[in-house]
């Protein structure tokens, strides 16, 4: 069976990826006040930074319609293949998976999956998937499978400057204020589908970068050894190097990627913000 593997483009997979898994990516719509651009497509990371610099606003974001999605879907069959998984955003951070989810109850073998996360959390399911595709596993069977560990998928950023969030209203006057007066630099986790505050790091942002790769190591308990991701917005000068080489001194991960995370995550958190992901179930990618 001929399997398409796909995704919204808040999987933050590199072009190098999607080339080489072959993953078909269905952008969002990123709109900066009336112009409505594509996610990854016309518009990039560095737009939203030189858009928030000139106006101090923050751009917004949309799912794609079920129309937009059925189209999307229809193309891979009409390509000749004989099923298609497709993986979405949390389905509450965005209404994607509830459009898609219409999309494919008006085509055959066509499966959506709640990723349960955002960002590169995303991306793993998405790898899974391809792996799993490339062993002979059938669409129903991918798809089921992604269901499963999509919450063992362990997926946190820690952010450098609170602005962004509050800006983007998802942070209060007040948290924003003792933030920078205590230099808080915070964790942000998703869990269930959902994005909290995980823990509070305090001081120099690269001591509270090297605390919050501790904790990620600390909870780091029963990892799939397949990969893991490093996944970041526009960076200070080494902070990624030195992340990546704390994660591949940790002996765990056969794979350790870089990935630059795309417009939602930067919209969300801003520069100098950098996560650590992995899935943390303990299996091997055809157990």
């Amino acid at each position: 069976m001929k399997i398409k593997i796909c995704a919204d483009s808040t999987c933050d997979l590199s072009v190098e990826l999607i080339q080489k898994y072959n993953v078909g990516i269905m952008p969002l719509h990123v709109a900066l006040g009336n112009d409505d651009r594509l996610d990854g497509v016309t518009i990039q990371p560095q737009d939203i930074y030189d858009y928030y610099a000139k106006c101090k606003k923050l751009p917004r974001s949309g799912a794609r319609s079920a129309e937009e999605y059925k189209e999307f879907f229809e193309g891979f069959l009409n390509e000749g293949y004989d099923a298609v998984v497709h993986y979405d955003i949390s389905a509450d951070m965005s209404g994607s998976f509830d459009n898609a989810t219409v999309a494919a109850s008006q085509l055959k073998n066509v499966y959506v999956v709640d990723s349960r996360n955002l960002s590169t959390g995303t991306g793993l399911l998405v790898l899974d998937g391809c792996d799993m595709a490339l062993q002979g596993m059938s669409a129903e069977k991918i798809a089921e499978r992604s269901y499963k560990r999509a919450s063992a998928v362990k997926a946190s950023f820690i952010i450098d400057k609170l602005e962004f969030l509050y800006k983007g209203g998802r942070c209060s006057s007040l948290a924003y204020l003792g933030a920078n007066l205590l230099q808080i630099n915070p964790v942000i986790e998703v869990t269930d589908g959902r994005m909290g505050i995980a823990a509070k790091p305090m001081g120099r942002y690269l001591r509270c970068i090297e605390k919050y790769a501790g904790w990620v190591r600390e909870n780091c308990t029963s990892p799939d050894k397949t990969r893991c991701f490093v996944t970041h917005t526009k960076m200070d000068g080494g902070l990624t190097e030195k992340v990546m080489q704390t994660v591949k001194s940790w002996g765990i991960f056969d794979e350790v990627l870089e990935t630059t995370a795309g417009c939602t995550v930067t919209t969300h958190c801003g520069s100098n913000t950098i996560g650590i992901l992995f899935i943390n179930d303990a299996q091997s990618k055809l157990s």
